[in-house]
C-alpha cells in the first residue's frame, strides 16, 4: 500500500500528513459528504485530537465515520449535523 504525504494548512501552520492512499481517498469523500474541504476536515480532527498523533487521529476518525450508520450520531470533530 503507497503512503503519500501531503502537505496542508492548519490554525495558519503548514504541516505535512502521511496517510495510505485508500485513507486519502475515504477523507475526500468524507468531507464532500458532510460539504467541507479536506483542509477544513483535517482542521476539525486536529483541534480535537488531544495529543494523538495527527495520521493516527486521521485514520481513527475515517474508521469510525465507515463504521457509523448514515442516521448516525456526530462522529466528534464537528462533522456531522443533527
Amino acid at each position: 500500500m503507497t503512503i503519500t504525504k501531503r502537505s496542508v494548512m492548519i490554525a495558519g501552520h503548514r504541516t505535512s500528513v502521511s496517510l495510505e492512499d485508500p485513507f486519502w481517498t475515504a477523507l475526500g469523500e468524507i468531507a464532500a459528504a458532510r460539504e467541507k474541504s479536506v483542509q477544513a476536515l483535517i482542521g476539525a480532527i486536529d483541534a480535537e485530537r488531544n495529543g494523538q498523533n495527527l495520521s493516527s487521529a486521521i485514520r481513527v476518525f475515517v474508521l469510525a465515520a465507515y463504521r457509523e450508520p448514515a442516521d448516525g450520531p456526530v462522529v466528534s470533530a464537528g462533522c456531522r449535523e443533527g
